[in-house]
């Protein structure tokens, strides 16, 4: 469990020279992540190019843990066990001397990723996001929506987030997309 930053240090070090990415959750950079920071502080000088980027999504909970519960055992989240404490991702890498990045709202992302990617050093992306969006994938089963329902009419902690977040993603695949055209006043 949780071998995005392991990984992606083993990638550095078959690859020196190019750029390396990793995903992770706040789950897995609580696990094994941020011990594995202090690692690559000890080694990025090393690397012909030290662009290395740890993306953190940030959002307080074992999200595959609570999902997979909810879609599979008809069980609510149960915070005790779920919600994961607060850690300052992109302050505990500043601290060592990587280059640390908070992003707190979408339209911060991009050039949070441009000033990582051009970096003159390791970056961590810590890139809060809402644990109310519903990882609900085309292929959903039938029974998986059912448990996810089951666990939600339960006592869900989050259900009104969820139904509100599921409601706007569904909403958003079957909306017909526009483009800049379709805005007014383009000509």
């Amino acid at each position: 469990m949780g071998p995005g930053v392991p990984y992606v240090i083993g990638a550095k070090f078959a690859h020196p020279d190019r750029p390396a990415v990793a995903f992770v959750g706040d789950g897995a950079m609580q696990m094994n992540g941020l011990a594995e920071l202090i690692t690559i502080d000890r080694y990025w000088r090393d690397w012909a190019d030290p662009r290395l980027v740890v993306a953190v999504l940030h959002n307080n909970d074992l999200n595959q843990v609570t999902w997979e519960l909810r879609a599979m055992t008809d069980s609510p989240k149960v915070p005790q066990t779920q919600t994961i404490p607060e850690v300052d991702y992109a302050g505990f890498a500043t601290d060592l001397g990587l280059l640390g990045i908070t992003v707190l709202r979408p339209e911060e992302l991009a050039q949070a990723w441009e000033r990582a990617l051009t970096a003159d050093r390791p970056t961590v992306l810590d890139v809060h996001v809402d644990p109310d969006v519903p990882p609900v994938p085309p292929h959903s089963t039938f029974e998986q929506v059912k448990s996810v329902t089951k666990a939600l009419v339960q006592g869900d902690e989050d259900a009104w987030g969820l139904v509100r977040e599921g409601i706007k993603t569904k909403a958003a695949e079957v909306r017909p997309h526009h483009t800049d055209r379709d805005e007014p006043g383009h000509q």
